[in-house]
This record gives C-alpha cells, sequence and structure tokens, in this order.
C-alpha cells in the first residue's frame, strides 16, 4: 500500500511539473506574440472633442465615446469599494490571477465546451479593455492570465484599479466611472449618493440590460447585490445598505454639460477639427476653443429667437399642427396625453402641449413634462388667423376663436406662471458679428433652430444683397472722384432694352424723387437711381473689380446694371467681411471661429494668427483685385500676426462710414425747411450714441431683408427671409417687411447688449482727410455767418474750390472759379 501512494505521489509530482513546463512551453511560445504591458504607464483614453467659448464656456461635445478620466485620488472610497466587492473583493490581495475561479471556469468548459464563466480579476478585465478581444475562447483566456502577470509586475494595485474605472464600458456610450455618473445622473462622482454608486457598480455584467435609463426593475435588483456585496464585506453599515436601498433608481439620460446654446459655432468647429484631424478629432480629447464670448452669443442667440417669432406673430396663426380628437369623440385621458407628448421632441425654449379645456379668454393645456398650466387671454390675443404672406384675419375676440379643445400645438413659458401660444417661425435668420480688426467671430447664428435645420445660413446661404451692397458702390465712386457733397440726379431712368424689347425702369423704395441730392443723403436714404447713376458714371467693369476686392464672387453674367441694386449673390459672413473693410479703415480680414486648440494635456496644437489691420502700418491700396488677397510681407516680430491686405483708403473707407453715419442719425433738408431720416433711424432712438453706422437692404419684393452695421470695434449683420426663395417677407398689420423692419430690430437688440458700458469707438478720421464748411445747397465754399451752410469732410484736393455767390470775399479778389466736382455727366 505503501508503494503505491508513493507511486501516486510521484505520478501526481510528475502531472504537477509537466503541466508547469506545458504552460512555460505554452507561455515560451506565445510571448512574442503578447503586447507590451509598459504602454499602460502612457495609455491615452479615447476621450471626446471639446468646443468651448473664449471664455471656457461648453459649446459641445463629439465623439463616440464618454469619458472623464479621473486619477484614484479623485474617485471616492465608497465607488472604489463598490467595484472591488463585486467584481473582485481580494485585489489588493492576489498576484493578479484569481486560482480558484479559473479552474471553475475550466471545469465548465470541460463539462459543457462553452465558456461560460469569466471569473477575471480586475487585473485580467485591465489586459482584455486594452488589449485582447471579449471573445470567449481558452487561447484568449490564456493570454489574459499572462497579460495580468505582466501588468501586476509593471504597475501597482492603485495604478491598475484606475486604468479599470477609466476604461470599462458603462452603457449609453459612457466610459469609465467618471462618464457614467454624468450620463445617468448629471453629476461629477464625488456628488453621488451611495444608492447611486451601487447603480453604476453593478454595470459592469450587462451594461445595456441593468443601467437604470433602460430597465430600472433589473437595476434595482442588481444594486441591491451590490449593497449587499458591501455589507457582507464591511464596507457599509446595516444603516447605510437600508437607506440606500430605499432610494429611487429610475433615471434620465444627462447630455454633456453645455454651458452655452451656439451648435451652428460648435458644427463649424467640429468641421475645422475633422478636416484637421480627420477621426482622431473624435478620440483624442482635443479642446478646441472659438472667438465667441458667451455674453455676445447669448445676445445673439436671444435678439435672433426675438426677432423671429416678433416677426411670426406679426403675420398670424397658422392653426393647430393637429387635432388629436374631434368634438364628437372621447376626450384623451391625462394619461394618455402624457404617453403621446412624451413621445415628440421639444423645439427649446418650445414645449408641445394638448388642449383639454377652452374658456371665454383662457385655454387649460397639458404640456410635456407631466405639466398643467393655462394660457390666458394676453399669451394668445395676438393670434389673428394666418391667410398669405401678404394678408391676416381679424382680431380674435375669445379663446375658441383660435383654439380647440384636443389641438396639439406650442406654448412658451415665458415664466414661472404665464404661457403664450407660439409656433415654430417659417421664417429664418442668420447673424454674424466680427471683430473687424482681425476677422475674430464674436457672434454667429445660424438659423432660428439646429435641431430643425442644421444648414448654417451664415456661410452656406447665398442671397441677393439688394441694398446692403450699396455702400461698395459708393467706395466706388470716391475712388472715381465723387466726394460727400457732389450731387447726383435723383430722377426716375427709362433705359430701352433692345434685346427684351422692354424699358429697365428702377425705382426708388418709395417711389419719391428729390431731384440734384448729396451723395451722403443719396447713400443714407438708400436711393435706387442714385445708385445706378453711379455705376453708369463708374464702369461697371470697374465697379464689378471693386466688388471682388472685398470679396464678393461677381460672376460675368452679373455684367448689368442691376448689380447697382444689390443683384449679386452673397453670404451674411461675406456680407459682414466686407463692411469690416470700412470699419476698420480700409483691410481685408479674414473671418475665423479657431483661436487654438489644446490636446488632453493642455499642450497647444494650433493657434490661428489671423491677419490684422493696421492703419498706421501703411497707407498703400494694392489695386489689382488678382492681388488683394496676396498678403503684405509679415511684420518684423515672427510672432506677431501677419497684415491683412488694404483693399481701400482711409479715406475712402472713412467717407463711406459718415455717409452710413447719416444712415442712422439723418440730416437737415439742403434747403433748411427740416430735416430727413435715414433708412437706419431705429438705432439712433434705440442706442443713443454716436459711434455707429448701417446700412438696410431689401431685394426686389422683399424676399431678402438685410441690416449691416458697426463701429471701429464690432461689425455685425443680419439677414431674415425665408428658405424658400419664392416666398416674400410680405405685409402684416404692422407694414410691410422691410430690412428696417424685419433684420435691424435683430441688430439693435444684439447691439444694445453688446455696446453697453463700452466707450465710444468710431472709424478714425485719417489726417488726409479734411472738414470744409459748404453751402448746403450748392456744395460750394461757404463761412460759418450762412445759415445755411455745414461742415463737410472731403479727402485732401477733392474739397470745393468755388465759394457761393455773395461769399467772394472768402477767396478775395481773383478767387477760384472753377468747380471743385463736376457731376453734370449723370444728371
Amino acid at each position: 500500500m505503501l508503494i503505491w501512494l508513493k507511486r501516486l505521489f510521484w505520478f501526481g509530482l510528475f502531472l504537477v511539473a509537466l503541466g508547469i513546463a506545458g504552460i512555460s512551453a505554452f507561455y515560451f511560445a506565445l510571448e512574442n506574440s503578447l503586447p507590451d504591458v509598459t504602454s499602460l504607464r502612457d495609455a491615452k483614453f479615447e476621450t471626446p472633442m471639446r468646443v468651448y467659448s473664449a471664455d471656457g464656456a461648453l459649446i459641445a461635445e463629439y465623439g463616440e465615446m464618454r469619458r472623464i478620466p479621473l486619477k484614484i485620488n479623485e474617485i471616492p472610497q465608497p465607488m472604489i469599494d463598490a467595484f472591488l466587492s463585486i467584481e473582485d473583493a481580494r485585489f489588493y490581495e492576489h498576484p493578479g490571477i484569481d486560482p480558484i475561479g479559473i479552474m471553475r471556469a475550466g471545469v465548465v468548459w470541460l463539462t459543457t465546451g462553452q465558456m461560460r464563466q469569466g471569473a477575471s480579476t480586475i487585473t485580467q478585465q485591465v489586459a482584455r479593455n486594452f488589449f485582447l478581444s471579449r471573445e470567449k475562447t481558452i487561447l484568449r483566456k490564456i493570454k489574459e492570465v499572462f497579460l495580468a502577470w505582466h501588468i501586476e509586475k509593471e504597475l501597482s494595485k492603485d495604478e491598475i484599479l484606475e486604468l479599470y474605472l477609466n476604461k470599462i464600458p458603462l452603457g449609453y456610450r459612457a466610459f469609465g466611472v467618471g462618464a457614467a455618473a454624468q450620463v445617468y445622473y448629471g453629476k461629477p462622482v464625488d456628488q453621488l449618493t451611495l444608492g447611486q454608486i451601487a447603480v453604476i457598480a453593478g454595470l459592469p455584467k450587462a451594461p445595456s440590460m441593468l443601467n437604470p435609463i433602460r430597465s430600472p426593475q433589473r437595476a434595482e435588483a442588481r444594486r441591491n447585490v451590490v449593497l449587499g456585496r458591501m455589507l457582507e464585506l464591511g464596507k457599509i453599515t446595516r444603516e447605510q445598505y437600508d437607506a440606500a436601498k430605499m432610494e429611487p433608481v429610475a433615471t434620465r439620460y444627462h447630455g454633456a454639460d453645455i454651458m452655452l446654446n451656439a451648435a451652428y459655432v460648435g458644427e463649424m468647429a467640429r468641421k475645422f477639427m475633422v478636416d484637421r484631424y480627420g477621426d482622431e478629432a473624435y478620440t483624442k480629447g482635443f479642446n478646441v476653443y472659438t472667438t465667441i464670448t458667451a455674453k455676445l452669443q447669448k445676445a445673439a442667440d436671444d435678439a435672433v429667437f426675438r426677432g423671429l417669432l416678433d416677426y411670426d406673430l406679426r403675420h398670424g396663426y397658422r392653426g393647430a399642427e393637429k387635432r388629436l380628437w374631434q368634438a364628437k369623440e372621447p376626450a384623451w385621458t391625462t394619461d394618455r396625453i402624457y404617453e403621446y407628448l412624451n413621445d415628440l421632441s421639444s423645439s427649446d425654449p418650445f414645449e408641445p402641449a394638448v388642449v383639454t379645456r377652452i374658456r371665454d379668454k383662457q385655454a387649460d393645456v397639458v404640456i410635456k413634462g407631466g405639466l398643467e398650466g393655462s394660457i390666458n387671454w394676453d399669451g394668445m390675443k395676438w393670434a389673428r388667423p394666418f391667410i398669405t404672406d401678404e394678408r391676416q384675419g381679424t382680431a380674435p375676440r375669445r379663446a375658441a376663436d383660435i383654439l380647440h379643445v384636443g389641438d396639439l400645438i406650442w406654448v412658451w413659458p415665458e415664466d414661472d406662471t404665464s404661457l403664450r401660444l407660439v409656433q415654430i417661425p417659417e421664417v429664418n435668420a442668420a447673424f454674424v458679428a466680427l471683430d473687424p480688426q482681425n476677422g475674430a467671430i464674436q457672434a454667429l447664428v445660424g438659423g432660428f433652430s439646429f435641431e430643425q435645420s442644421k444648414f448654417n445660413r451664415v456661410d452656406q446661404a447665398k442671397r441677393q444683397a439688394g441694398s446692403n451692397i450699396k455702400p461698395f458702390i459708393y467706395s466706388a465712386a470716391f475712388n472715381s472722384g465723387f466726394t460727400l457733397a457732389s450731387l447726383v440726379n435723383d430722377a426716375p431712368i427709362n433705359q430701352w432694352d433692345t434685346a427684351s424689347g422692354t424699358a429697365w425702369s428702377p425705382k426708388n423704395s418709395p417711389p419719391v424723387y428729390d431731384g440734384p441730392i448729396t451723395l451722403r443723403e443719396a447713400l443714407a436714404r438708400s436711393k435706387n437711381v442714385v445708385s445706378v447713376r453711379l455705376l453708369r458714371s463708374v464702369g461697371i467693369g470697374k465697379l464689378m473689380d471693386h466688388l471682388r476686392q472685398f470679396g464678393f464672387d461677381v460672376k460675368p453674367e452679373q455684367r448689368n446694371e442691376a448689380l447697382a441694386l444689390g443683384a449679386i449673390e452673397v453670404s451674411p459672413m461675406e456680407m459682414a467681411t466686407g463692411y469690416a473693410a470700412i470699419a476698420n479703415s480700409g483691410y481685408k480680414v479674414t473671418p475665423h471661429i479657431i483661436t487654438k486648440v489644446e490636446d488632453t494635456n493642455g499642450t497647444t496644437l494650433f493657434e490661428a494668427k489671423a491677419p490684422v489691420a493696421c492703419p498706421s502700418c501703411s497707407n498703400t491700396v494694392t489695386p489689382d483685385p488678382a492681388t488683394a488677397s496676396a498678403l503684405p510681407a509679415a511684420p518684423a516680430d515672427p510672432t506677431a500676426a501677419p497684415l491683412a491686405p488694404q483693399i481701400i483708403s482711409h479715406a475712402n473707407a472713412f467717407l463711406v462710414s459718415e455717409a452710413m453715419h447719416s444712415a442712422i442719425f439723418g440730416g437737415k433738408d439742403r434747403g433748411m425747411q427740416g430735416s430727413w431720416l435715414g433708412t437706419g433711424w431705429r438705432a439712433a432712438r434705440e442706442l443713443k450714441r454716436q459711434d455707429i453706422a448701417g446700412k438696410t437692404g431689401t431685394t426686389n419684393e422683399a424676399k431678402d431683408a438685410w441690416f449691416s452695421g458697426f463701429n471701429s470695434k464690432l461689425v455685425a449683420t443680419t439677414w431674415v427671409g425665408f428658405d424658400d426663395h419664392r416666398r416674400k417677407l410680405g405685409r402684416s398689420i404692422a407694414g410691410n417687411e422691410y430690412g428696417a423692419s424685419a433684420a435691424q430690430p435683430i441688430w439693435i437688440e444684439f447691439m444694445k447688449i453688446a455696446l453697453a458700458n463700452t466707450p465710444e469707438a468710431p472709424v478714425p478720421r485719417p489726417d488726409d482727410v479734411v472738414e470744409v464748411r459748404i453751402d448746403n445747397v450748392s456744395g460750394m465754399l461757404s463761412t460759418p455767418e450762412d445759415s445755411n451752410s455745414r461742415v463737410e469732410y472731403f479727402q485732401k484736393g477733392s474739397e470745393p474750390t468755388l465759394a457761393n455767390p455773395g461769399n467772394d470775399t472768402l477767396f478775395g479778389e481773383g478767387g477760384s472759379s472753377e468747380p471743385g466736382t463736376s457731376t453734370d455727366d449723370i444728371f
């Protein structure tokens, strides 16, 4: 018997040695194919790209994986205890391998032929998550064991646990506990309750089936298992266990903690990053900083929202989205209404609602989210019936004239106590504000709602410019010898077109003609026929070249006199860039929205060096449009930004801005019988500052409305119109919709915020522009004693030299008799 026991012992020892030898041989066979675990010391997690405003407000987050990497000391101890209790209670004791678990998995495999048992330690899970697939094969399991041994030799336990808690998938594209806390509860890990921690700790087993959003009941059961293990291991007390079990489980999905609504800006940044870095833009954790600031972006967003809503309300109520039940049908229950509404999308800040009761001048509604409320008369009395863009019906007298029980409508909770009946505007808008000195975009809104339309009307839409193009025509005229005081005949034009057999008769709007009029007044009052006469005098070829200097894409087929009335398609971004050259004394800046890009360590990978306007650097205008975009030599300092090309002289820019200043503030009649208003007079009334200049713009049939304006520090352009080019802006109970009524209010509301508490910053007057007192009617030289005189600006050499009759003493005997500016050829 003893002999057999000895033989059995030696046979067992032989088998153990044979097993060790086999494992060793297998290890050496696989060694060269195993990954280098030392790379874990520099592990780079796939983290999303984040886009920020210039002042650090989060605008957007892009990437398939949500991850917020944390250091081990940033993770609360209860979170660590929960994961270790349910996943690997002996983590800090074992060498990375759990022999009992491996033997159990092996027995299952031998008896069933399938790998149903995992029994992996946290170290093994790190090996699998970083280096291996999740397929259940014996070869993968063996590799996992070997890699775990290697990892335990190279890294400390805390380093391994940190990798695990940042890498593990936890459902809803959340990877790691930091992201899971944000996705499921909308807060950082150090603010989670014990019950919430246990829910997250229970997710690794089956993230899609056990998460509290998809299956609260399964999540609760799994949470209780985690809490039970923590109690069993002494990680929590009975009181903590009981309290955590009583916590509600159900939650909702939380997106990124967006601080600033600027979706169109975020999309522009995303496209920039993908163009520059490809698909890595979504996984390398780039931090992208834009040029916009939260204050100005919010002001722009609010202004566009208010402007479009006001336009929409002026044109009447188009009716309910649909009627859910008819008058003779049984009314839906409140629960059924809640269920229906919760499946609908909101359109921030509007919410869908269903009318449940109509009273005399009030309507009771159920709102998405399980709320009930009432729309009072002040919140619905605007709702005249919409008939066409040109017509509205009679004013309603009671709620039943507007709404019916069962109507699916939109409401706007203006404050905590009142609801307003609204509708999603069909009209749209674009708004962009730039720093004219370097082209940095200060605020941008590409439409009413990014959720409804991703189309960015600021840089993707091309619309007819209308009268917004006129300042550039006047700029060309100043280059051709005209002055602010030049008189041009504001009289009807009739030109026979032999090709079409019709007469071309451009009209003023309104169709009022004042005879000889100065260029200052003509631009300020947007006289169409004067623009046509200027085009004829300058020459259409020279004018087209001049427009190209500003960046406008003037095509050969647009070589006709309608160009003077804005028959050219431009984007709002191009328009704002053109106006920036007037605001910055003549330089073509490049609009840009990215200031810098940083990696996850804060290292700057990209930094914008946009060309800057520099009025003090030179006064040499690039004469050839083909070379207008070429940059001058960079300043001596290699770290300084390059210089923007100068496309018009300082004097030219100043004179144009002066005429646009009069479009805001008006002027006196030449006969001193009164005064006239410019088309942008509302800005003077609302903003109450003297440094602003601007120009309205309305196209033929009012399909596009524009307003562009500036001081030397800020330029902004607004466009309003329908995406359907066939629709006109029409007429409302308040009158016709023009640039001054549809687009300018948005610009004004933005500027109220943007310019508040800022010093006035007019376009500076250059040294070669002089002040000369002239007669208000003739434009000839005059004296201060002449009550019908005023001071005007002229570029040196262009000022008048003739005295007004009766003022010969101004020059003495032999005074000049030559006219300063002759415009007889265009009268």
